[in-house]
């Protein structure tokens, strides 16, 4: 509930401090004198566009507070908790400050946040009608929105949405999949080809440069035999001379001359590792030579696969060392698209499955529209039976059409249809009504469908033009029921309107021929008398106004 609003500098108010009760508080004042103005302002609260134009003159920045109490309130305090804004579990503070240039800032309880996040809030603490929601009573997606609300299955709608969301994501990954279908088709028969052909050549990790030393090798196969075994010979097998034995008989030489010098020790310990090393070198070469054969078969293999290994690598422009890796890519990508067109097959199946998903719901959804726009249309046509309609007919049509394109809201086509005098067909509310009509339908329609909508403050921008009279006294009583359980803010220059309120409030306006300012001030008993009479009959109070004032008032 709203429990204070202050105001700095918005528009023609330089300052305004109201306090506000539960039921009903009718506003009331003179023809242009700002009525709405507090409204305007508390809808910047809840997020609505500031612009520059709204400071008052001469100032350098407006300011809008509002107070709201947050008990039985769950939605609300669950949100502020979400958002990591909750300071005080019974009551929550929202500011908003526009700057001259048009800048603005929000806060709620002291924390800035984004207008994003004040519309979030804004929707758990006030629903405002204002003066044109008659006329916009005639467009398919209020009079929806209006039966969702009276209907209250908030479960239902976020379960078709989230069903809806689903289908349109895996909608996008099936689209995506088939635009490309004839590319990756075109590329498939392409990968199909080359991985074939290299599946064919099967070259294995590293054999490429396993190849390429090979082939050295064999390709020096005989220069190696014959210049290992002259290495060899020289060495260790030549019988007249060889490396071996003359370091032998050096050692032995000398081994004999370090009895008179010591010094010779350390060279002859030397010669003895070299004679050592030359040995295992002997023998390693001999085994080698052993192992090395010409093979000019084994040649033949060797040249031709290398061959044709770079022979690939140059088709596939990719370094022979990488003929492995890129071949296990194509593989690779080749596996992916078979797997993309099963995946098509299955997002097919799944699209179907999702569709008949969310048919069913909105299936469900339509049975709960159709079941609460029986029991609205009832309480409309009751409702506007009392607001001189004595003859009206009123329905609410629900018909579910599965061939509806899917959306967001569902597969109902919803027509508020009427019938004004005895005798005429029912049509679409936008052909019959009139405009005090579809005044009185609009405000039955908003209060009844309201009174089941959560949310603690309502507000009735002049929703009672087109309505004057008796009518004017039966739409003052369905707002004051309205108020039983709400609070129920109503801007009215009916009377008889605003004799129902629990409570009233005066806005008036003063010029001194520079400046132009709004005051709003709650009405004490008599001061509601005279404001009555005043409405009734103009500035002139006369005994007559005042006595009718009293009366309206049931005093």
């Amino acid at each position: 509930m709203l429990l204070q609003l202050s105001v700095r500098n918005f528009a023609i108010v330089q300052s305004l401090d109201i306090e506000l009760h539960s039921g009903m508080t009718a506003i009331t004042g003179e023809t242009g004198a700002g009525k709405s103005i507090a409204i305007d302002a508390l809808s910047l609260c809840l997020g609505d566009r500031a612009e520059a134009s709204m400071v008052r003159k001469g100032a350098d920045k407006a300011e809008i507070t509002a107070c709201f109490a947050l008990h039985n309130l769950p939605l609300a305090q669950q949100w502020l908790t979400s958002q990591e804004l909750q300071e005080d579990d019974q009551e929550c503070v929202i500011r908003r400050v526009i700057s001259c240039e048009g800048r603005s800032k929000a806060y709620i309880n002291g924390a800035p946040v984004s207008l994003q996040q004040l519309k979030g809030l804004g929707q758990y603490l006030v629903n405002i009608h204002g003066q044109h929601a008659h006329q916009q009573l005639l467009k398919a997606d209020v009079q929806r929105e209006l039966l969702d609300n009276y209907a209250n299955h908030p479960d239902l709608l976020q379960e078709l949405l989230n069903r809806y969301q689903q289908l349109q994501e895996t909608r996008k990954q099936y689209q995506l999949l088939q635009d490309n279908q004839q590319h990756r088709e075109a590329r498939r028969q392409l990968l199909a080809y080359q991985v074939q052909e290299l599946d064919e050549f099967a070259i294995e990790e590293s054999e490429f440069e396993q190849l390429e030393v090979e082939h050295k090798r064999l390709s020096h196969s005989q220069s190696l035999l014959e210049q290992s075994q002259t290495s060899f010979h020289q060495l260790y097998d030549a019988d007249d001379i060889n490396a071996l034995s003359i370091i032998q008989h050096a050692i032995d030489r000398l081994s004999e001359l370090q009895e008179h010098d010591a010094s010779l020790t350390p060279i002859v310990d030397l010669l003895s590792e070299a004679n050592i090393q030359v040995d295992e070198a002997s023998q390693q070469l001999r085994d080698y030579i052993d192992g090395l054969e010409v093979d000019p078969f084994r040649m033949q293999q060797v040249e031709a696969r290398f061959s044709k290994a770079m022979e690939l690598a140059r088709k596939h422009q990719v370094m022979p060392e990488g003929l492995y890796e890129y071949h296990q890519s194509l593989v690779q990508e080749f596996a992916q698209l078979q797997q993309d067109d099963n995946q098509l097959e299955a997002l097919a199946l799944t699209l179907e499955q999702l569709k008949q998903a969310y048919i069913q719901t909105a299936e469900v959804l339509s049975r709960s529209r159709q079941t609460a726009a029986q029991k609205l249309a009832e309480q409309v046509q009751n409702e506007i039976r009392q607001m001189n309609m004595s003859q009206a007919s009123f329905a609410i049509q629900v018909q579910f059409d599965p061939q509806m394109a899917i959306n967001r809201q569902g597969q109902d086509v919803i027509r508020f249809v009427v019938a004004t005098n005895p005798g005429q067909p029912a049509d679409l509310l936008e052909k019959v009504a009139s405009g005090g009509e579809l005044s009185r339908i609009g405000l039955a329609v908003q209060v009844i469908a309201s009174a089941n909508h959560k949310v603690p403050t309502m507000i009735f921008d002049e929703v009672d033009t087109g309505i004057s009279g008796p009518t004017a006294s039966v739409v003052g009583q369905l707002l004051r029921r309205l108020g039983q359980d709400a609070q129920v803010l109503c801007v009215t220059h009916l009377p008889q309107v605003a004799a129902c309120a629990h409570h009233q409030m005066l806005v008036t306006k003063f010029s001194d021929g520079k400046t132009t300012e709004t005051h709003m001030i709650p009405l004490a008993q008599q001061q509601r008398i005279e404001e009555l009479a005043r409405l009734l009959a103009g500035d002139k109070l006369t005994d007559t106004a005042l006595a009718n004032a009293r009366e309206l008032l049931g005093l």
